[in-house]
């Protein structure tokens, strides 16, 4: 491991402890921790999060976590997890294995391990397998991005080294500070480019020329500080271009300067806010 993805890791755990320093599980959740779905030790775990005094399948989310790729695990992303479960959703927090010791197709082998244990799973965890959702941030939103292309673009499909289970069908994604373009970015995914054929992997990435009438609904979200900013344009103009519904939002002004993914801070207001937005958008498919 390189000294910069050591510092990086050190940086990000520190930030991310300091945001949730003193958080507790939510009265109103129910926690199934520590779920095997894959065969890595460390990393083929899940977390389901689920309200409590709710019997019966619940509208499913599953979270891709941020991270650059090299960093997070399912224990960083559990108070936004269960703040999602709160609002009436079944919640999928799943780690999955991290380059760059594992590099593409890692990641996507593992979120699609953890989608054929949510079809399998359905009824032991109260899944409504009908009323699946995606959720992903930076790097997370940029994988599900992409894993929702492979279900829906046909050629795509067939070059993806990841085959996702039959009867699958994503209803929405909510996609959070991501990138969605890969061609000529080879220095965002450095640290996941396996070490041949780079330029091959960075054409499936880019997720803008695999979008098809058939792509999940999405909101996009961003914030004025963002640093990825920019990428929520190309994305909704793929979106737009083939007449798939989107919401999209640019979060904080002048005068309140979010940053990238600001929504994963369950204290703040402006994280309520946003993420009840998109969480409106997922109820809109359940009516």
């Amino acid at each position: 491991m390189s000294l910069k993805t050591m510092i990086f890791r050190m940086m990000c755990r520190h930030s991310d402890n300091a945001r949730d320093k003193g958080l507790t599980v939510p009265e109103g959740v129910e926690c199934f921790c520590d779920i095997r779905y894959g065969k890595d030790k460390k990393y083929g775990l899940l977390d389901i999060y689920r309200p409590k005094n709710i019997t019966g399948p619940l509208p499913t989310i599953v979270s891709f976590h941020g991270g650059g790729w090299i960093y997070g695990t399912k224990e960083t992303y559990r108070f936004y997890c269960m703040s999602l479960a709160e609002q009436g959703f079944a919640v999928v927090d799943p780690s999955y294995r991290l380059a760059p010791k594992h590099r593409f197709p890692a990641a996507f082998e593992d979120i699609n391990e953890v989608f054929r244990f949510v079809l399998k799973n359905a009824d032991k965890y109260g899944f409504d397998t009908d009323a699946l959702f995606g959720v992903g941030d930076s790097s997370g939103a940029t994988g599900m991005a992409a894993y929702a292309a492979v279900l829906t673009c046909p050629e795509l499909a067939g070059n993806f080294p990841v085959k996702p289970p039959k009867g699958l069908r994503l209803r929405a994604l909510g996609l959070n500070c991501g990138t969605y373009t890969a061609k000529g970015r080879a220095d965002f995914y450095i640290n996941t480019l396996p070490k041949n054929n780079a330029d091959k992997v960075l054409e499936l990435l880019h997720t803008t020329d695999h979008i098809t009438a058939d792509y999940p609904p999405c909101f996009l979200m961003t914030a004025v500080d963002d640093f990825m900013k920019d990428q929520q344009k190309p994305m909704e103009d793929a979106l737009k271009a083939k007449g798939v519904r989107y919401v999209s939002k640019i979060y904080g002004d002048e005068n309140n300067r979010l940053g990238h993914v600001f929504h994963c801070n369950v204290r703040d207001k402006n994280a309520a806010a946003a993420n009840s937005e998109q969480l409106d958008l997922f109820r809109s498919f359940l009516r």
